[in-house]
C-alpha cells in the first residue's frame, strides 16, 4: 500500500534536481519512494501521515562500524583520558573477549547496537569482522554479522595477533582465511597503519581481496602520515577511512579519484587525535563521508547525529555538508549512492524525521535526541 508523508517543513533529498524543499511531501510504495515534491502537488495515496512541519532527510548511512565484539575497554579509555596515547594494540583485548564469547552473546551485542542506531535514524549499516583474527572466529564473525547488518567487510588484517609475525599472518589472511569468509562478505579492508600493517603487506591483502571479487576499503592515516590514502587511491578502493593525517598530495589524490574519504570524528575525539581537515577535502572536490566507527576501544557510539554535530561545531563543515556526508557520502562509500542516502523516485524508502523544523537543529541543539520517526525500506521502525 502507498503512504503519503505530508506536512514536511523541510525535505533534504540529496538529489541535485530536487534539492531541499520547503512544505514538501513524499509518497512511499512498498520499499521505495515513488514521488517527491511540493505538498500542494502530492498525489493521492492509500494512507497518509501529517508530519506537522517537521524536517525529513534520508536515513543515516553508517558506512564504518565494528559491531562483532565482546568485552569492555573502559580501563583503556580512562587511561587515555588521563594522558596515555592511543595505540592500535588495544584491539588485542577485544580479540580475546570476542573469541571467548558465544554466538548468542555476540548476536545479542550486535542486535542491541543495531537497535540503538536505528532508534537514532540510522537505516543502513556496514560492519567489519576483525576481532577474531583466526580462521574459525573470522568466519564466525562474518556469518553472524551477515544476519544483523546490511553490508559486511572482512577485516582479518586488523592487527597481527600474538604468536604471529606480520608476513606469515598476511599469508594466512590472503589464503585460508579469505577463502573461508568470502561467501559471507562484500568487502575487504586492511589497517594500513603504524603498529598494524605496512604498505606492501596492505597491498597484498587488497590484491587478495580483489582476486576473490571483493570490493576494497582501507583504514589509513589515522595515527600518522602514511601510505594508506595513496594505496587506496591507486587501487581504486571505495573508501579510505580515518584520514586524520593528510598531506597536500593525499588531498589532491582523493579529489582526483573515486575513493571516498570517510571521516570518523567520534574516534578522533575519543583517542585525542586532531580532527581531520574536512574543508580541505571538500574545497579540493573530494567526496567526504561521516561514519560512527562504533567499536569498544576507540569510538563507542552509535550516534551519527553526534558525528554530524561534531563535524559542524569542530570541523567547520556546514550543516548541509555534514548531513550529506552522513547520508549520501556514506552511500557513496558503499557504492550504493543511487539507492540509499537519497530521497527521490526510485530510491529506497529510508526516512528520518526530526522533531525539529530543519536539519540545522542537529548542530544547533547538540546532544538532544531529535529523532521523531524512522521508516526503513518503507516500514516504520520508530
Amino acid at each position: 500500500m502507498s503512504l503519503l508523508l505530508t506536512g514536511i517543513g523541510e525535505l533534504t533529498t540529496n538529489d541535485d534536481e530536487l534539492g531541499t524543499l520547503p512544505d514538501a511531501a513524499l509518497v512511499l510504495d512498498g520499499a521505495s519512494v515513488v514521488w517527491a515534491g511540493p505538498a500542494s502537488s502530492a498525489p493521492a495515496a492509500d494512507s497518509a501521515v501529517d508530519l506537522e512541519g517537521r524536517a525529513v532527510l534520508p536515513g543515516w548511512v553508517d558506512s564504518h562500524t565494528h559491531l562483532v565484539f565482546a568485552g569492555d575497554r573502559t580501563t583503556e579509555f580512562a587511561a587515555r583520558m588521563a594522558g596515555q596515547p592511543y595505540r592500535a594494540g588495544g584491539i588485542a583485548v577485544t580479540v580475546g573477549a570476542t573469541r571467548s564469547a558465544s554466538d548468542a552473546d555476540l548476536t545479542a551485542v550486535m542486535s542491541r547496537h543495531v537497535a540503538e542506531a536505528v532508534s537514532q535514524g540510522t537505516t543502513y549499516i556496514e560492519t567489519k569482522t576483525g576481532y577474531g583474527l583466526d580462521v574459525p572466529n573470522e568466519l564466525r564473525s562474518a556469518v553472524l554479522a551477515s544476519d544483523q547488518v546490511d553490508e559486511v567487510t572482512f577485516l582479518g588484517a586488523h592487527l597481527v595477533p600474538p604468536g604471529w609475525d606480520a608476513d606469515s599472518y598476511v599469508d594466512l589472511v590472503c589464503g585460508e582465511m579469505i577463502e573461508a569468509v568470502t561467501p559471507h562478505v562484500r568487502w575487504i579492508d586492511v589497517f594500513c597503519e603504524t603498529g598494524a600493517f605496512d604498505g606492501p603487506q596492505s597491498r597484498a591483502v587488497l590484491e587478495a581481496g580483489r582476486k576473490h571479487g571483493l570490493g576494497l576499503r582501507v583504514h589509513g592515516n589515522q595515527l600518522d602520515y602514511g601510505p594508506g590514502v595513496r594505496l587506496a587511491v591507486e587501487m581504486n578502493a571505495a573508501s579510505v577511512d580515518h584520514c586524520t593525517y593528510l598531506t597536500k598530495s593525499d588531498v589532491e589524490d582523493l579529489a582526483s579519484s573515486e575513493t571516498v574519504a570517510t571521516l570518523l570524528p567520534a574516534c578522533d575525539l575519543s583517542t585525542r587525535q586532531p580532527l581531520p581537515d574536512a574543508q580541505a577535502l571538500l574545497n579540493a572536490g573530494a567526496t567526504v563521508a561521516l561514519a560512527s566507527n562504533c567499536n569498544p576501544g576507540s569510538s563507542y557510539t552509535t550516534s551519527m547525529a553526534f558525528c554530524v554535530a561534531t563535524a559542524v561545531l569542530q570541523m567547520r563543515m556546514s550543516v548541509a555538508e555534514a548531513v550529506r556526508a552522513a547520508t549520501w557520502g556514506g552511500a557513496r562509500a558503499l557504492r550504493r549512492e543511487d539507492e540509499i542516502g537519497i530521497l527521490r523516485p526510485g530510491s529506497r524508502a529510508d526516512i528520518h524525521v526530526l522533531d525539529a523544523p530543519s536539519i540545522t537543529h542537529l548542530a544547533y541543539r547538540p546532544g538532544v535526541p531529535l529523532t521523531y520517526a524512522v521508516w526503513r525500506k518503507g516500514e516504520r521502525v520508530r
